[in-house]
């Protein structure tokens, strides 16, 4: 980290495209709410619409619907308006200036490395987006345009925050500032990585064709119970200690899961349901998944049916986050020579 003293902030966002899911919740919503009502930061988190464009365009009016859906999701999930700035991205164009910048800044084999741009250009990297390659970069401005000191991600982005931090770090050397910080990583919770219920070697994930696969955000109490009473297990009882659940992913995945939804680790869990078979656990982590989750899609469902409340939250967001977000700009541009 710099020497310069920032002031502690949280940033990080979700692309909106559709499908809200338990692993969405449990990954980062869920700690989003957390890291608000600590009050150890200010939180600012972000529906990344121009992220989503950057695989492939989208359809103008399922964009839209989705980024809404998110911001739903956001507030039905505990992130409070009050207390937090919700945003979508697009609105503020502070993000998309300063990445102009991070683009001159960031070199072409750093992009070349990163693993996502690799998994999703595949051998088609001829025919992929400008964008697609470049987007690490507007990640970076996402977060350096707030000056963001923590950011909670899942592993598969903490190579791109290893970047932000590089293009961080190249911008104020060769400029002889200490102007932007080095953003930390902030990984840890008992499920930040939730795996299918059908294969619990693969990911949750809204593209899987089984809905039986993974619980929606937008599920009632009966489809969760359902889903999870469903659920892939192993014969074996569960164990006491956590080297039991070696080599056994799905009964680690629903370990996980009853422990991030209840606030424990996951040796609290095994604790207490050590030596129960899966006909006992199962009917427990669905009462619980129901008790945390439904109250979430019954709240995501009324905030739907007013869109016109959603845009307002957003657009006040937006002039909140303008207000940060400027000024890093205006000395951005000063630092690199531009006049204005």
């Amino acid at each position: 980290m710099t020497d310069t003293q920032f002031t502690p902030r949280v940033f990080s966002g979700i692309q909106p495209s559709g499908g809200l899911t338990l692993g969405n919740y449990l990954g980062a919503m869920k700690r989003f709410v957390d890291m608000q009502d600590e009050g150890s930061y200010q939180t600012i988190y972000c529906m990344v619409d121009l992220h989503a464009i950057t695989a492939k365009l989208q359809d103008p009016a399922t964009l839209r619907h989705n980024t809404r859906e998110l911001a739903a999701g956001f507030i039905a999930a505990g992130v409070d308006p009050q207390k937090s700035i919700l945003i979508n991205q697009s609105q503020v164009p502070e993000h998309a200036q300063l990445a102009w910048i991070f683009n001159c800044v960031a070199r072409m084999g750093w992009m070349g490395r990163m693993t996502q741009w690799k998994d999703k250009a595949g051998k088609n990297a001829e025919t992929a987006s400008l964008g697609l390659f470049a987007y690490p970069a507007l990640m970076a401005a996402d977060i350096l345009i707030y000056h963001a000191t923590h950011v909670p991600v899942g592993e598969d982005q903490k190579q791109h925050l290893e970047l932000t931090r590089d293009i961080a770090a190249k911008f104020n050397h060769d400029y002889g500032v200490d102007f932007f910080p080095l953003t930390e990583p902030v990984i840890e919770g008992a499920a930040t990585r939730v795996m299918s219920l059908r294969d619990g070697s693969k990911k949750m994930s809204k593209s899987d064709p089984s809905d039986a696969s993974r619980i929606n955000l937008t599920d009632d109490a009966d489809t969760i119970a359902k889903k999870i009473r469903k659920a892939k297990t192993d014969p074996d009882a569960l164990p006491s200690e956590i080297e039991g659940l070696k080599d056994r992913p799905e009964a680690r995945n629903l370990v996980n899961i009853y422990a991030a939804l209840n606030d424990q680790t996951v040796e609290q869990v095994l604790a207490e349901v050590g030596g129960q078979q899966f006909g006992t656990f199962k009917p427990l982590l669905a009462d619980l998944a129901v008790a945390k989750m439904s109250p979430i899609s019954t709240r995501m469902a009324e905030l739907m049916a007013d869109t016109a409340e959603i845009d307002r939250i957003l657009a006040n967001g937006a002039t909140q986050a303008r207000e940060i977000t400027a000024p890093i700009l205006r000395k951005t541009y000063d630092i690199v020579g531009m006049v204005g």
